[in-house]
């Protein structure tokens, strides 16, 4: 099953007034995103964490909360002001300050090579699928400064810059080593120009239920 940009959007809905709070949705998939990346190597050390203000970037933060608290070294680069971020994200921002994580805010893009250097993985968390228009600077030096560094990435829904509907990059997009794609394939996934920024594709339930996945593969209400 694949999921368009706007069924996405139509399915959070749904989930939330079957009684799931947004924020329990976002917490189902960014601890289920981190419980991926720990399954891939027992040499996991060090993870620097790219946020953007959304919804995505709210993923990011319960990542970076999940891998603390295995013992993974942890920093978040939040592209944005924390005064931007509001709704679920801003809850989980709240909850990830009570922790000892970095919290680097709005950083210099000439500095990333030297935040990326010593990292095992990076997680990309700036974009999400909502994204349709062309990647704005200063995301584009960001996205090619995360490209650039050849670390292992892991794309958290959708690689950022890749068009949910289409499978194109919107100018520029980030070359996933793995995306952790929630509930169901994106419709863009399925087109040959999506391959090399996918990588290779989990799709992570977020404890919706079943009932609403089902609903939507049969095309009912």
């Amino acid at each position: 099953m694949f999921l368009t940009r706007e069924q996405v959007r139509e399915y959070d809905r749904r989930a939330i007034a079957f009684g799931m709070p947004g924020v329990l949705l976002m917490e189902n998939a960014g601890r289920g995103a981190a419980e991926l990346l720990l399954c891939q190597s027992d040499e996991i050390e060090n993870v620097v964490v790219c946020c953007g203000k959304g919804n995505n970037g709210g993923d990011g933060f319960v990542i970076a909360r999940h891998l603390d608290n295995a013992g993974i070294n942890v920093e978040v680069l939040l592209f944005a002001q924390a005064s931007e971020i509001s709704g679920d994200a801003a809850i989980m921002l709240q909850v990830l300050r009570q922790t000892d994580v970095p919290i680097s805010e709005q950083p210099e893009v000439l500095d990333l090579a030297t935040s990326f250097a010593s990292a095992n993985w990076i997680v990309d968390a700036l974009f999400g699928t909502g994204l349709s228009g062309t990647v704005r600077p200063p995301f584009d030096k960001v996205i090619d400064a995360i490209n650039e560094s050849k670390k292992p990435i892991l794309a958290v829904d959708i690689p950022s810059g890749l068009d949910c509907d289409t499978g194109d990059a919107l100018g520029i997009a980030v070359r996933a080593t793995l995306t952790a794609t929630f509930v169901a394939e994106k419709v863009g996934f399925e087109q040959p120009s999506a391959a090399e920024y996918l990588g290779v594709v989990h799709v992570l339930d977020i404890g919706a239920p079943r009932k609403l996945l089902d609903a939507f593969r049969s095309g009912g209400e």
